[in-house]
């Protein structure tokens, strides 16, 4: 089994801001809250496996989970967020508003302006998750991002790209894949 777990709440979160790839993004004062009550969620778990995303935010909520347990996390750039592009740093009212709208609505056909394709990503994120797999080292806790899980659950769903946006995964969730 492996667990997704979406970081703490960030400053580009609470503004309204595109994180992408930033290294701008860091968790807030309640994003550091979240992290430590899915740390003690998560240690309900009998993990063997930690993971992360090498961006900053997701790196420090796996280490609240890391010292809560022990477990050295893994940190794997698959798990990043989506490349966001030209909108990366960029508040959401900055953005043309028929653009937003279409990523308000995003699916297979997605792709940010410079950035990623919804496609591309879901791609790096399940060979991240097969290796995962393929390691043994089950149950696995994987500390990433939205746009990672919900690419990961279109994947295991079966239900395509189509309803990416539809899938709600608030700062500090813990998904069961």
């Amino acid at each position: 089994m492996i667990l997704l777990a979406r970081h703490g709440e960030t400053t580009f979160n609470a503004e309204r801001r595109f994180q992408g790839w930033s290294p701008e993004a860091v968790l807030t004062e309640h994003g550091r809250a979240q992290a430590r009550e899915l740390a003690e969620l998560a240690a309900n778990e009998d993990l063997a496996g930690l993971y992360t995303s090498p961006l900053a935010r997701a790196r420090e909520t796996a280490g609240h989970r890391r010292a809560r347990i022990g477990l050295e996390p893994v940190v794997d750039d698959r798990f990043a967020e989506t490349n966001t592009g030209d909108w990366t740093n960029r508040l959401y009212s900055d953005i043309d508003p028929e653009d937003f709208e279409a990523w308000e609505h995003a699916g297979a056909g997605w792709r940010y302006p410079g950035g990623e394709s919804l496609e591309e990503q879901m791609e790096r994120v399940v060979m991240g998750l097969v290796d995962v797999t393929q390691r043994g080292q089950l149950p696995a806790l994987v500390v990433c991002h939205r746009g990672t899980i919900r690419v990961a659950l279109c994947h295991t769903q079966q239900r395509g790209l189509d309803v990416f946006s539809e899938i709600d995964v608030p700062n500090g969730a813990l998904v069961r894949l």
